[in-house]
């Protein structure tokens, strides 16, 4: 029999579509109207005739490719040490309790707040900016790991250990897997929080990237470029949870057939 799943999902994507095509026809009007004058809110047209402009004279590379390096760098150092780290706490109590009252202290402060701290040992460079980007990821992955590590379910390690797998084995083979989804979770918030990050820390002194290009564009009352900053942003975002999204559906091919089984 044919499945008819396919049609609600095309269905869907049709109603997506439109929402979106109504939305920018509905922002076009809105200043092209004199609703809202031009001078606070272009309208996507001359948006998107920005970015071709700066697509076209090499600009747009240039501050892309910073904020990637940046993200990027900042978000994987943040998965490096958040996994491990919250591994660790979640599997060895002891361990959580030495830790975990000085990760709530800090927990608590903003990676905004430590922007002088930052400045102050790491200068305006990039290892600055990195650092406020590895503070925001970092804590949405640690948690995030630490609840998934909590939350196996714990016949499935006695029943293990009944049969006399070692305790690496059942890390390994129990624990870390059951604990994926959670992870991917937190890893997915990080990403959002890195481009979030991402505007802030292109504050420091920087002289590329999407967030100064819209900072200054606003600075000198350059309103196309500015909202061309902001949308590059947001599609940036799309695009780093679209690919997170698809690399733990690529570690995660053993749950489909669990799904179908169960």
């Amino acid at each position: 029999m044919v499945s008819s799943h396919p049609r609600p999902l095309s269905g869907d994507r049709a109603l997506g579509l439109l929402g979106i095509a109504g939305f920018l026809v509905l922002w076009e009007l809105v200043p092209r109207t004199g609703i809202v004058s031009q001078a606070y809110l272009s309208p996507p047209s001359q948006i998107f005739e920005t970015i071709w402009q700066l697509l076209h004279s090499g600009t747009l590379f240039r501050h892309l490719g910073a904020s990637l390096q940046r993200s990027l760098w900042g978000l994987l150092l943040a998965i490096g040490l958040g996994v491990t780290l919250g591994l660790l706490m979640g599997w060895f109590s002891r361990f959580e309790r030495i830790v975990d009252p000085i990760l709530q202290l800090f927990r608590q402060t903003s990676a905004f707040a430590l922007f002088p701290v930052f400045i102050l040992f790491l200068g305006i460079g990039e290892l600055s900016k990195i650092a406020i980007i590895f503070w925001a990821s970092f804590w949405p992955v640690l948690l995030s790991t630490i609840s998934g590590v909590k939350q196996v379910d714990q016949l499935l390690i006695n029943a293990a250990r009944s049969m006399g797998a070692s305790p690496l084995f059942v890390f390994r083979k129990v624990v870390l897997p059951a604990a994926s989804p959670s992870i991917f979770t937190g890893v997915r918030l990080a990403g959002t929080y890195c481009i979030t990050a991402l505007v802030a820390a292109e504050m420091i002194g920087a002289h590329s990237g999407l967030g100064f290009l819209t900072l200054n564009s606003q600075e000198v009352f350059q309103i196309p470029t500015m909202y061309a900053g902001i949308l590059l942003l947001a599609l940036l975002g799309l695009a780093l949870n679209y690919a997170l999204a698809l690399i733990e559906r690529r570690l995660t091919r053993w749950r489909k057939g669990l799904t179908l089984n169960a």
